[in-house]
């Protein structure tokens, strides 16, 4: 790959996506906790679920700023480094993302504060309403993104007009094909991953011997979800890739590593593809098993990236190894969740110090697994930016490589400072600190101030 200005420009914004990508995920996943726990709260009046959802939105806070940040910095440089795109799709795209603004982000706008500040200003059940209502915008707002990343990957409703996209059909430009599947989808992988998070931050207080009671009630909720919603993440990803081999054949032949159309393909677990000549070497598959999964028929027809011509073949190997990272991550957290659930159903769990100790470093699987699917999603596509219509290659703006260079370069300090600094800094004292202040606290609201602690049992 030659170091052009558009290979600089598209890796660019894979650094600034990567980053923009992890922060909404785990506020989606941190909110719908938050949510479930001051539900729990509200309904139990035990006092340990309000100190878990003060300690948590802490966390939420922090994270959902710095998704602010990282979103506008993306935003920027579509009009800097990509203004052929940005022109072509504005029409669809503008409108989807103007949906967001009036839907989503009009509701985090609203509620946000009330959900962040309002403790001790509102009373309990305005308070969670304010807190559901962030999920919704929150949730909303991945629905919007997943539909226009979904319309780039299949433009229905839409056709290209002397270089710009006119819109034949909303319906089919917002509800694309591709969309149901991936949006719900991206939403267990945020449940997901943040159910990690919340696992080894509890597991790493246990091993510290340190807010025990929050740490044991954290964990005795997230493994069995752990274990409820990976399995249901199978099947939405195994959906997805029914979608997949039927709207984009291609992609599924660059995730297979698939060079010849064939019937009965191997599952190859690894392989060296050669893109220059056109083959894999060093093979390790299981017969058949690749057909299977993919058609759901032994005998299922695969297509072959040599049904295209090689400029219009994806760069297979991050394709294939990326998606066998993300494979692999979540078989590995089924497991851990297979066996946390037993320790705890053996009453083990937390005296299981090897256990806890898997959990903790285990934390950011999943934010691994998410970058690896959408590096799948997004390599896998290429050369098209909008598939089969507009080239990533013909979609830049006209502005030469030492520019690209500089606004890159600039980029990186920037973010090494907000994130590497400011983020996880504040982030490692708050976790640091813990909810200890809270360990003896009650509820701020008048009415429920007057709970008697005595009467409850942490579970």
């Amino acid at each position: 790959m030659s170091l052009d200005m558009v290979t600089i420009a598209r890796i660019q914004f894979a650094f600034t996506i990567a980053f923009h990508i992890l922060f909404p995920a785990f506020s989606i996943g941190l909110a719908t906790f938050l949510a479930i726990m001051e539900g729990v709260w509200l309904k139990t009046k035990n006092p340990l679920y309000l100190n878990i959802c003060k300690f948590w939105l802490k966390i939420f806070a922090l994270t959902f700023g710095m998704g602010v940040v990282s979103g506008i910095v993306m935003e920027f440089q579509l009009g800097t480094n990509w203004a052929v795109y940005t022109k072509a799709v504005g029409p669809a795209l503008g409108g989807l993302f103007t949906y967001e603004v009036l839907t989503a982000f009009f509701i985090e706008a609203g509620f946000l504060g009330v959900m962040i500040f309002g403790w001790e200003r509102v009373g309990a059940k305005l308070h969670y309403l304010a807190t559901i209502l962030v999920v919704i915008g929150v949730t909303l707002s991945a629905f919007w993104i997943l539909s226009a990343n979904s319309w780039m990957q299949y433009p229905a409703g839409a056709s290209l007009v002397n270089g710009q996209f006119i819109i034949d059909d909303w319906f089919k430009v917002i509800f694309n094909p591709l969309a149901w599947p991936r949006f719900f989808h991206m939403l267990l992988s945020a449940y997901i991953t943040t159910g990690w998070v919340i696992t080894g931050i509890s597991s790493y207080y246990l091993l510290k011997d340190k807010y025990i009671q929050l740490s044991k009630i954290c964990l005795q909720w997230t493994l069995p979800a752990l274990l409820i919603l990976i399995p249901i993440q199978v099947f939405l990803g195994d959906q997805v890739g029914l979608n997949i081999l039927h709207y984009q054949p291609i992609k599924t032949a660059a995730i297979e590593g698939n060079w010849q159309p064939q019937k009965g393909a191997p599952l190859l677990l690894f392989a060296i593809p050669r893109q220059d000549e056109q083959r894999n070497i060093a093979e390790l598959g299981i017969p058949r098993l690749g057909s299977l999964i993919n058609t759901h028929r032994w005998d299922g027809e695969l297509p072959g990236l040599t049904s295209v011509s090689p400029q219009d073949q994806p760069w297979v190997a991050p394709v294939f190894y990326s998606f066998r990272i993300m494979v692999g991550l979540g078989l590995l957290m089924l497991l851990l969740a297979v066996i946390g659930v037993f320790l705890l159903w053996r009453q083990k769990l937390f005296v299981s110090n090897w256990f806890l100790r898997a959990c903790v470093y285990f934390s950011p699987a999943g934010f691994i697994a998410i970058l690896t699917g959408w590096f799948t999603a997004e390599i896998g596509r290429q050369p098209w930016v909008v598939q089969n219509y507009l080239r990533t290659i013909s979609s830049a703006s006209a502005i030469s490589l030492h520019e690209v260079i500089i606004s890159f370069v600039l980029i990186i300090l920037v973010y090494g400072v907000i994130f590497g600094i400011f983020y996880f800094r504040y982030l490692s004292k708050i976790i640091q600190h813990g909810p200890k202040d809270l360990e003896i606290e009650t509820s701020p609201f008048s009415y429920m101030a007057e709970e008697k602690n005595s009467k409850f049992t942490p579970t």
